[in-house]
């Protein structure tokens, strides 16, 4: 039997930061950044730690998976922006469920980290190691923002996602995954001495495009499948035009595509899962549909999943 999720939550803080609001303070406005970004709104976490936002998505993820706490045997947190170095977030809401005991951890993979979260528990589950594992992406990332660079400070929101994992019916679950990076590629995308989110826009973009399009197609085609077999994509929210180029690359409509940067903004690990719940509540996601999982991210790094969705 295959591993695959059985039970999704969100977060995302309050507090609303429209485009309008950056016109005052920096030289762009709302039509600028709808064009270029796809992004018209993101929230900020002022008075809630990464902590925070971690554990409340994850008991929304346990409760919808029909378990209790104590039936995880791992988690895995998917972050770049931790309370501290040490303890880690995956530390931090375990003792918040009350499961001392079981296995924790973080993984720093910045955009991809969910499917890199999520690729981790599959081994886990399918090797009988542990029953569920949890996986949580989740970035607090107004704390490492520049709000005086106009190139990055437009485009980050806060938020979590969480996911359990176990097993699910024959033929259910994820069917293939594909992880990588390219460390010569770090300088494009990193945290400055100034503990703060740099960025080469031009070359970011560049990989993005390429990266996201052909890491689809190679999960698909491990899978043993074609491009004419995937009902839905979940690319990374990062870039309304980055996410276009590997919807294009499926040959799929837009319909088939999701859609949640308007709202969000780029909440980095969090936002493959962000969109999923999003996705089921409207209903785009169906059991027994095929769905594509893909991002990139700071390292770079890329990951993408294949998975017939459902229990």
């Amino acid at each position: 039997m295959n591993a695959g999720i059985i039970g999704m939550g969100k977060y995302v803080p309050e507090k609303a930061i429209p485009n309008k609001d950056f016109e005052n303070v920096l030289d762009t406005s709302d039509e600028w950044i709808r064009s270029r970004t796809g992004i018209e709104n993101r929230f900020i976490a002022e008075n809630e730690e990464t902590s925070d936002l971690a554990y409340k998505a994850a008991v929304q993820a346990i409760e919808n998976a029909g378990i209790t706490p104590d039936q995880i045997g791992l988690i895995v947190v998917a972050t770049v922006t931790q309370d501290q170095n040490f303890p880690s977030v995956a530390c931090q809401i375990q003792e918040r469920l009350g499961i001392s005991g079981c296995g924790a951890m973080d993984v720093s993979a910045a955009c991809s980290g969910f499917i890199y979260g999520t690729a981790i528990a599959k081994q886990f589950i399918e090797s009988n190691s542990y029953e569920y594992v949890l996986v949580v992406g989740v970035e607090k990332l107004s704390k490492i923002v520049d709000w005086d660079d106009r190139n990055t400070a437009v485009l980050f929101g806060d938020g979590a996602s969480a996911a359990v994992l176990g097993k699910v019916s024959e033929g259910r679950g994820i069917l293939a995954f594909e992880l990588g990076a390219d460390g010569t590629g770090g300088k494009h995308l990193y945290l400055n001495p100034k503990n703060h989110i740099a960025m080469n826009g031009r070359e970011v973009f560049k990989f993005a495009v390429r990266q996201m399009g052909e890491s689809a197609v190679n999960v698909i085609e491990k899978a043993g499948m074609t491009k004419e077999d995937v009902d839905y994509l979940v690319p990374h929210q990062a870039n309304i035009r980055i996410m276009e180029a590997a919807r294009e690359r499926l040959d799929l409509p837009e319909e088939k595509m999701s859609k949640t940067i308007q709202k969000y903004g780029n909440t980095s690990a969090a936002s493959i899962g962000i969109s999923i719940v999003e996705d089921l509540e409207s209903g785009k996601i169906k059991d027994d549909d095929i769905v594509v999982l893909v991002g990139f991210g700071g390292g770079l790094t890329w990951g993408a999943l294949a998975l017939k969705w459902g229990k």
